[in-house]
C-alpha cells in the first residue's frame, strides 16, 4: 500500500473532510483531530494488529485518538446500544440492521455511483441511493480444503460436479485417515455458510432477486436442491464427522489445519485462520463449488462487516477519516486474505485456486427498488433460516438416520413454506 511522506502527513492532518452524497455533507465538515472510539468485533486482534493500527493512523493525524471497545457478542450489545445514542462513533454495521434503518443509524458516505467507482460491494449497505458503509473486506464463496490431503488421496483437480465432489471425498475416506467433510453442526452457523453458494451453481448475479419470487426453490435441478443435496449426500455416505453432535468450532481448525479434516465449507475469510493452525501455509486452499455454468466454476463475493459512522457522533471528521483510511490503507483485508474493498486491487494469494480453476468471480445485482431484502422478508417468514444453518441441521439428522424424515420430505416442506411465506411477504 502506498506510504505518505513526512510532509504529506503533515499536511493531510490539517485538510478537513467534506464527503458528497445526497446533496449535502454526509459527514460535518470539521478538522481531524480529537478522539473518536471504535467498536470492534475482532475480540482477537485488538492488541496486535487495531494496536497497530491506532499507531499509523495517529501518525498521520496528529492530534488523533483512537480508542477501540472489543466486544464479543458483538450482534447483540450492539443492537441493544442501538436504542441510545451511544454506540461508538465508527462500528461495523450489525447484521440484524436492514437496508431502510441505515439513515436513522448512520451517517451517509456518499452517492452509489460516487462510491462505485471507488469500492466493491456499495450496494450492500446502501439505502436508496445514498451508502452507509465500507466493506471491511470481502469473501469468496466454497470449500477450504487441505491440499496435501487431498493430493494423497489422488484428487488434484477442482470436481466440477456434486458427483465428482462426493467421489473426492470418497477417495479421501478410503486412501487417507482424514474426515472428508466435516460439517460443524453443533455451532449451527457453519452450516449456513453453504447459503453462500447460491448463485454460484447457476453463475446469475440476479439469483437472489429470482429466489424471492420461486416458490419451489428446492425443486430438482435448482440451486438449493443441488447444495443440500450434496450435503445430505454427502452425511449419508458417512463422509463426514462421525458424531456431529459434538462437532467444535475451534478445535475443527486444529484437526484441518494438522490434515485431520480435509474439507470444510466456508466463506474465503476461513483460509487464514486455517493456515494459522497448519504447519506449512501452502497446505490450505480454496476450491469453487462443484458445478459449472457456460463452461466456467463461479463465485459470488461479497462484502463482509461495512466499517460506518454513528449518526450521533460528535466527531464526524475524524471517524469519515478512520473509515477511509482503514478502507484505503490499512491493508485489512489483504492481510486476513480476503478481498479489498478497493477495486483496483487484485484478487488476493488465499484465492490463488479459485484463480488457477478459471473461476469468475462476481458481485450478485442488488434488487429491484422496493424489493430490497425480500428474500430474506419470505425466510424470516418461513421460518427456515437459511443463513443460520436450522434446515441443514435437519437435513443432516435426516441423511445420519436420526430421523425418519426423508430427503424429498424435508424439500417438499420447504417449499411449502416459502410458497405460504411468499403470498404473505407480498
Amino acid at each position: 500500500m502506498r506510504r505518505l511522506g513526512a510532509a504529506a502527513v503533515m499536511l493531510s492532518a490539517a485538510l478537513t473532510v467534506t464527503a458528497c452524497g445526497n446533496g449535502g455533507d454526509t459527514a460535518d465538515s470539521g478538522t481531524i483531530e480529537g478522539e473518536i472510539t471504535v467498536l470492534t468485533h475482532r475480540t482477537d486482534l485488538i492488541d496486535t494488529v487495531f494496536a497497530d493500527y491506532k499507531k499509523k493512523f495517529e501518525t498521520k493525524y496528529p492530534g488523533t485518538s483512537v480508542r477501540f471497545e472489543a466486544i464479543t457478542d458483538y450482534e447483540g450489545e450492539v443492537r441493544i446500544r442501538m436504542n441510545t445514542k451511544e454506540y461508538g462513533d465508527v462500528l461495523v454495521i450489525p447484521n440484524s440492521i436492514t437496508s431502510d434503518q441505515l439513515p436513522t443509524f448512520f451517517e451517509p458516505l456518499g452517492t452509489v455511483e460516487e462510491m462505485g467507482k471507488k469500492y466493491r460491494f456499495v450496494h450492500e449497505q446502501a439505502s436508496g441511493d445514498t451508502v452507509y458503509g465500507i466493506a471491511i473486506t470481502g469473501n469468496a464463496q466454497g470449500f477450504v480444503y487441505n491440499k496435501k490431503v487431498w493430493t494423497a488421496a489422488g484428487v488434484t483437480e477442482p470436481p466440477k460436479t456434486p458427483a465428482d465432489f462426493l467421489a473426492a471425498l470418497t477417495a479421501i475416506k478410503a486412501k487417507t485417515d482424514a474426515i472428508p467433510l466435516y460439517t460443524n453442526y453443533k455451532e449451527g452457523w457453519p452450516l449456513g455458510q453453504w447459503e453462500g453458494a447460491r448463485g454460484a451453481v447457476s453463475g446469475d448475479p440476479d439469483a437472489v432477486t429470482k429466489l424471492a419470487h420461486d416458490d419451489s426453490p428446492w425443486a430438482e435441478g435448482k440451486e438449493h436442491h443441488i447444495i443440500d443435496s450434496l450435503l445430505y449426500d454427502a452425511v449419508a455416505a458417512k463422509l463426514t464427522e462421525p458424531d456431529p453432535t459434538t462437532t467444535n468450532w475451534e478445535n475443527s481448525k486444529q484437526l484441518f489445519g494438522t490434515g485431520k479434516v480435509a474439507t470444510m465449507m466456508l466463506g474465503s475469510w476461513a483460509v487464514v485462520q486455517m493456515q494459522a493452525a497448519a504447519p506449512d501455509k501452502a497446505d490450505i486452499g480454496y476450491l469453487p463449488f462443484p458445478a459449472q455454468a457456460n463452461g466456467s466454476f463461479h463465485s459470488t463475493i461479497s462484502g463482509d462487516y461495512k466499517n460506518a459512522i454513528n449518526i450521533n457522533s460528535k466527531n464526524k471528521a475524524t471517524a469519515r477519516a478512520w473509515v477511509d483510511w482503514f478502507a484505503d490503507e490499512s491493508n485489512y483485508a489483504v492481510d486476513q486474505g480476503g478481498i479489498s474493498p478497493v477495486i483496483s486491487e487484485g484478487v488476493p494469494a488465499t484465492l490463488a485456486d479459485l484463480t488457477a480453476a478459471n473461476t469468475k468471480l462476481f458481485e450478485l445485482n442488488p434488487p429491484p427498488k422496493g424489493e430490497e431484502g425480500l428474500a430474506n422478508k419470505v425466510d424470516t417468514e418461513a421460518e427456515i433460516g437459511l443463513f443460520d444453518g436450522k434446515h441443514r441441521q435437519r437435513l443432516v439428522d435426516a441423511a445420519r438416520g436420526a430421523s425418519k424424515e426423508s430427503k424429498e420430505a424435508i424439500f417438499a416442506d420447504l417449499n411449502k413454506r416459502w410458497a405460504e411465506a411468499m403470498k404473505k411477504v407480498s
